[in-house]
């Protein structure tokens, strides 16, 4: 893109300086695809009906896989299947309620459990009215416990729904019947797709507004449309291969939509630019892929980078997701390099026409495209160590409250009131306390004996509420002890409790019994899986940072663009954590107060560290190209945002309502996600890109594009943005 002609003097950009032409790989296969407009339509036509049809055939095969070998909480688990326990399978809960006493409902409640016994994927059914622990001291409330045959996550919805059915068939007048459990949970109906829609609608206004013609908006979003059609189901014929959890497909969709228009959009904007300048439009979209389509395919590089950087993580859960969302980037490079030519081919010009028509009207009232963005980088530049100030404390305020975030999962105290699950845990908080949703299982290996000793010791441990009987296992080498915390199971008093009694109390009670004991449990669980990701994050921060500076030193032959642009997108990315604590953990806006997903950190760092090296190629590209053009390197930064300032903030604006539609969805999960990345891509294009980075340029000078010289011999020479030709 060229920089802007006849601005004020102060600012104005220099004479255009003649190139000679030169193509590349990119440029070709743009032509390719413009020669061959109909076959690369009909091809992509293809794929998507082919993996459509495909997927739709196979179904999905998601999986939720949060197991880590190594943690207490899995070596719990295992023995429990090793040993034959009950245990060994998640549970659910079915909780009655009659103000008169459940007493007065016996025969129905055993008919139910009974039929509930014998469905597909119980292992064992316990009545309340066999255990006086499972009802209320009021005898208003009770639960009977249905354990399934293997964990939440590995047990058919369609049985889940069955065991919720059946048991909802016996509720009558004053007899109330609810189900919590994990596996419950997970079957509840998660509602209408209204996130994907919100966030469709969104760029086709935000698209129509920056080009002012419906073709012109339409070729980025069909663009973006294909590709996340494709890659939605190729993932589904990837889970039947590779553990893909079963939030990945709405993830994958929202993350492909930004990320699909984004990439048309960069290339789009070029073409635009050419047609301005009175270019034909098949060399105008040569020229736009043979300079902005080396731009897209090295961004979605450094995305696909890093989100595989979460296989340094090594949980299982993660890697699926990182899997999807990398091959969905994956497939919104391709269709951005080969279909969004050929839709340039087929409206070229009917894009050309209203393009020069607009710039007539621009240039008749006297507008110049670029000059206030070239104004406030002068502003800047005027004054750049204030602005870097101010911006980076800003961020730096607002990333505060990250250092106190507590890494947790969501459990049933979250879901929606109207959820049976969310009522359930209600009931049972009522009847039995609030620790009573959060069990902490313990296991003892050794005799009946040493399981009742533990138990009663286990009951006088500080924030314990109770401990049920040490139930044995079918071989009698274990025992197991319920542990109800005296704390919900999100407050931080139950993730203390689970260091407190594996630190303390276990150790000691092993050197007294000659048993070992294990806590496990889905609070424990849930605890190990925060703690691990805690542990590991520092190399996989380091390896994503590492690889991706190493790619922008390839690319801008500089150390300190690569260390700059690190800074940055890390201040973005605290920033974006710090505003997920202050609403979800805090409870800002009335939002319930609980922990951030454990996983989600790291999920959000991959993405946003990726996207945030989208904006900062495409915005020191050309301020490179500038620099290398004319040695200014005021006037390089200058023009740099005034060509590149728009087009940045028009793909963050859909990024942000595309990630910001999330938080239309009913999942706290979903809620943080939208949360974070909208926030993230916020403070990148409003605060990093306009105020610091022109800031942090004008202060380095001459010495932003620095590369020692056995280190500039030695690093292989990337081209990755072709010059202008004029």
């Amino acid at each position: 893109m060229s920089p802007t002609r006849g601005t004020a003097a102060s600012i104005a950009p220099p004479p255009p300086t003649p190139h000679r032409p030169r193509g590349g790989r990119f440029g070709a296969l743009a032509d390719w695809a413009q020669r061959h407009r109909w076959a690369a339509l009909l091809l992509w036509v293809a794929v998507l009906a082919a993996v459509t049809l495909g997927s739709g055939a196979a179904g999905s095969a998601y999986k939720n896989d949060f197991s880590l070998p190594g943690t207490d909480s899995q070596a719990a688990t295992d023995l429990f299947k090793e040993h034959g326990s009950a245990q060994a399978g998640d549970s659910v809960e079915i909780v009655l309620k009659d103000s008169q006493g459940i007493d007065g409902r016996k025969a129905a409640v055993e008919r139910m459990l009974a039929e509930v016994k014998g469905l597909a994927g119980v292992a064992d059914v316990r009545s309340p009215y066999t255990e006086a622990s499972a009802v209320s001291k009021d005898g208003t409330i009770g639960y009977a416990t249905v354990t399934l045959d293997g964990k939440a996550e590995a047990v058919p919805k369609e049985d889940v729904t069955a065991i919720i059915d059946t048991a909802k068939g016996v509720e009558a007048d004053g007899l109330q019947v609810e189900l919590g459990g994990d596996a419950v949970r997970g079957a509840e109906d998660k509602g209408s797709p209204t996130a994907e829609l919100a966030g469709i609608l969104a760029a086709v206004i935000i698209l129509g507004l920056l080009f002012g013609s419906v073709v012109a908006a339409a070729v980025p979003l069909i663009t973006a449309l294909f590709a996340v059609g494709a890659a939605v189901g190729l993932i589904v014929l990837a889970s039947h291969v590779f553990t893909i959890a079963d939030f990945t497909p709405p993830i994958t969709m929202l993350v492909g939509l930004g990320v699909g228009v984004d990439y048309a959009l960069l290339i789009f904007y070029r073409f635009r630019h050419e047609l301005t300048d009175g270019v034909e439009p098949a060399e105008a979209g040569r020229k736009a892929l043979d300079a902005a389509g080396r731009t897209v395919f090295f961004a979605g590089c450094t995305v696909i980078i890093a989100l595989l950087g979460l296989v340094a993580l090594g949980l299982g859960s993660l890697q699926g997701v990182a899997l999807a969302l990398a091959l969905t980037v994956l497939t919104t490079m391709a269709a951005s390099l080969v279909l969004l030519p050929a839709l340039l081919a087929l409206f070229g010009r009917r894009i050309q026409r209203h393009v020069l028509k607009h710039a007539a009207r621009s240039t008749a009232k006297g507008k110049v495209e670029g000059r206030r963005w070239r104004a406030l980088a002068a502003a800047v530049q005027r004054r750049p160590l204030p602005a870097l100030l101010v911006a980076v404390l800003a961020l730096l305020a607002l990333s505060a409250p990250a250092l106190s975030m507590r890494l947790g999962f969501a459990d049933a105290g979250n879901d929606p009131r109207t959820t049976t699950s969310r009522q359930a845990y209600d009931l049972l908080a009522e009847g039995f306390g609030p620790g009573f949703n959060g069990p902490l299982i313990v296991l003892v290996q050794g005799d009946e004996a040493a399981g009742q000793g533990v138990r009663s010791e286990l009951a006088k441990a500080e924030g314990v509420a109770t401990a049920s009987p040490a139930m044995p296992s079918e071989d009698g080498a274990l025992s197991t002890v319920f542990i109800y915390p005296k704390s919900a199971p999100q407050d931080e008093g139950t993730t203390d409790l689970v260091h407190h009694l594996r630190d303390d109390v276990a150790p000691r009670l092993e050197r007294d019994t000659g048993a070992e004991i294990l806590v496990g449990g889905s609070v424990a669980a849930s605890q190990d899986f925060a703690d691990t990701v805690a542990q590991r994050l520092p190399l996989f921060v380091a390896v994503v940072v590492g690889m991706s500076s190493l790619l922008l030193m390839l690319v801008f032959r500089s150390v300190w663009i690569p260390v700059k642009a690190a800074l940055l997108n890390l201040l973005s990315i605290s920033a974006a954590l710090g505003a997920m604590t202050l609403v979800f953990q805090y409870g800002w806006f009335g939002v319930q107060q609980g922990p951030i997903e454990a996983f989600l950190p790291v999920l959000i760092f991959a993405i946003v560290f990726g996207l945030s090296m989208d904006y900062e190629v495409f915005l020191v590209s050309r301020i490179h190209e500038e620099w290398e053009r004319t040695k200014d390197h005021s006037l390089a930064v200058r023009e740099g945002l005034a060509t590149t300032g728009k087009v940045i903030t028009a793909a963050g604006a859909i990024m942000i309502v595309v990630f910001g539609a999330f938080m239309l969805s009913p999942d706290r999960m979903l809620q943080q996600f939208g949360l974070g990345l909208a926030v993230a891509i916020l403070v990148d294009v409003l605060v990093i890109r306009c105020l610091i980075v022109p800031a942090v340029l004008q202060l380095l000078g001459k010495r932003a594009w620095w590369l020692p010289a056995p280190l500039a011999r030695r690093l292989p020479k990337v081209a990755l943005e072709s010059p202008r030709e004029s």
